[in-house]
């Protein structure tokens, strides 16, 4: 099955997390780290140890996953895991995580 299959069938409120853990499995499998170990998603891929030929792989490796195309653009000016999520849930996924544009939500506490 499909990681798109798996996060279709959890509940809408599960499904940012199932996200995080296939982008956190991924990245930590490109960098070769245990499943204990912590990744931060705010610090920058490079300043993780990876090379381009590394983003890249992790990028054909979630387009597999996912199904969809990832714009590499966003992979590399917006290098953080934390952005990357962000931008998956938002945009490549947006029909599964019924995301609206940014300027339409709303945005209160």
């Amino acid at each position: 099955m499909m990681a798109i299959e798996r996060l279709c069938e959890l509940p809408p409120a599960e499904r940012r997390a199932g996200l995080e853990d296939l982008v956190v499995a991924e990245f930590k499998t490109t960098l070769m780290m245990a499943d204990d170990e912590d990744l931060p998603f705010d610090m920058s891929y490079f300043e993780l140890g990876f090379t381009s030929l590394g983003i890249t792989e992790v990028k054909e490796r979630l387009e597999t996953q996912l199904g969809r195309s990832v714009s590499t653009n966003v992979l590399f000016n917006s290098p953080t895991m934390e952005r990357l999520i962000a931008y998956l849930a938002d945009e490549v996924l947006a029909d599964i995580f019924g995301s609206m544009p940014v300027d339409e939500r709303d945005t209160s506490p």
